[in-house]
């Protein structure tokens, strides 16, 4: 019988055992003062409202304390009581499995869910650095491109750039259906809606949500719900890496998190600098990713995709600079090749997994080495090529390049064939070694 009442004593633990109140001050656009609890409250301290609505304190004053709400302030009254929750948490437990839940742990699928044994922080240190086991093993993918010119390998760490309408949700799903790892923890952060269901039901299917839980905040609620997504999503994760177990997280977007974080700092009084954005969105971007990647010895890793949305292709932009630089690589994708038809729409010249050459044996480092050059050659020439002024014979690593290029575009496109990683190589091989278009 051990276990069969664990969610219910875990409720009851959780239930308070004394409760500190205090009394809303004023009410300002989009703020509220709460006098009485400033001798007790703490930056991040999750409060309650009168009768129903949440807030998170974001500032401290001699004369009461700054509480960006969760919704719209409207019917809330002066002297309306605030009782004050504490450092916020979640807990996780292994029956989420297969559940759709929001930042705070609760079902959104309808059915009933208990919380863990344990609550997690939302704001968890990263493994210490020296103890943190380096890269693992290459990982099947079920993309052909993937297992060979991009490969994943378990604890890496993998930005997706893209704009929006090219498929990122589509390479997302594949992620989670094709990747080998034993738990998979979705993240969407500020998404529409209606996309919530699609997402689940057609991009995941049945055999995605197996092995998922989908933490989901949308584009209607308040910032400071699209950034606990993030931060649950993460907590989520380290449940089961602690467990010893491989998680796949994938993260939907970094850049709403960093809009979300914005809102919520310049509330608090920040100011803006960095081409709108507080100075303290690139240590919280970097936090959050840091709790990624290769655990320590006893326990699991996490490999994570995040996604950043990136206007035009621009990785110049604030936020896909920042992920950028902490990152084990990173993915573009680009609305031209989105435009012409090929799916995923991955631009490989501008893709970089740093997993190599490590995770490759010599003979595959040759065969990216040389799917890079030609592609590389191909690029160059492209519009002397398709302006008809480039005359065959001139350079033979182009005539080889527009030889190959057909099959080499197509290979980008492809899901790996049966045989997983050797016989998404023997694909390769196939590609660079294609006769002549004629």
């Amino acid at each position: 019988m051990a276990g069969v009442f664990d969610a219910l004593i875990s409720e009851i633990l959780a239930m308070p055992v004394r409760t500190r109140l205090g009394r809303v001050g004023a009410i300002g656009r989009g703020t509220v003062m709460v006098t009485g609890l400033g001798d007790v409250a703490a930056l991040g301290d999750r409060v309650v409202l009168g009768d129903a609505f949440g807030g998170e304190v974001v500032a401290l004053q001699p004369e009461g304390i700054t509480v960006l709400t969760d919704q719209s302030a409207e019917g809330l009254t002066l002297g309306a009581v605030v009782r004050l929750k504490g450092q916020a948490g979640i807990a996780p437990d292994n029956n989420w499995i297969g559940r759709v839940v929001d930042p705070f742990g609760k079902p959104l699928d309808g059915k009933a869910l208990f919380r863990g044994p344990m609550m997690r922080p939302l704001l968890a240190a990263a493994p210490a650095a020296a103890s943190r086991r380096s890269l693992g093993e290459r990982l099947e993918t079920g993309l052909a491109v993937f297992d060979t010119l991009l490969p994943v390998v378990r604890g890496q760490r993998v930005g997706l750039f893209a704009g929006s309408g090219v498929g990122k949700s589509t390479l997302l799903g594949k992620f989670a259906r094709g990747v080998c790892s034993d738990v998979v923890v979705i993240a969407l952060i500020g998404e529409r809606g209606r996309e919530l269901r699609e997402f689940v039901e057609r991009v995941l299917g049945p055999q995605g949500m197996a092995r998922a839980v989908v933490v989901t905040a949308t584009s209607d609620q308040s910032a400071l719900i699209r950034r606990r997504c993030a931060w649950a999503a993460m907590a989520v994760a380290e449940h089961f890496r602690d467990q010893g177990l491989h998680v796949l997280l994938l993260a939907d977007s970094v850049t709403r998190f960093a809009e979300a974080h914005r809102e919520v700092a310049l509330a608090g009084g920040e100011e803006a600098s960095l081409r709108g954005y507080p100075p303290s969105v690139a240590p919280a971007i970097t936090a959050w990713a840091e709790r990624a990647g290769p655990g320590p010895t006893d326990s699991g890793d996490i490999t994570a995709i995040f996604s950043v949305l990136v206007a035009g292709s621009d990785m110049e932009e604030t936020v896909a600079d920042i992920l950028r630089g902490v990152l084990d690589g990173h993915v573009v994708m680009d609305r031209k090749i989105a435009e012409r038809g090929r799916y995923p729409a991955i631009d490989l010249l501008r893709s970089v997994s740093r997993s190599l050459p490590q995770a490759a044996t010599a003979a595959e480092n040759a065969d990216i080495a040389q799917a890079r050059r030609l592609l590389g050659a191909y690029d160059r020439a492209e519009l002397m090529i398709q302006a008809g002024l480039y005359s065959a014979g001139s350079d033979p690593l182009i005539d080889e390049a527009i030889r190959v290029w057909p099959a080499l575009d197509a290979f980008l496109a492809e899901d790996a064939p049966e045989g997983g990683i050797s016989g998404s190589f023997a694909r390769l091989q196939d590609a660079l070694s294609s006769p002549s278009q004629g």
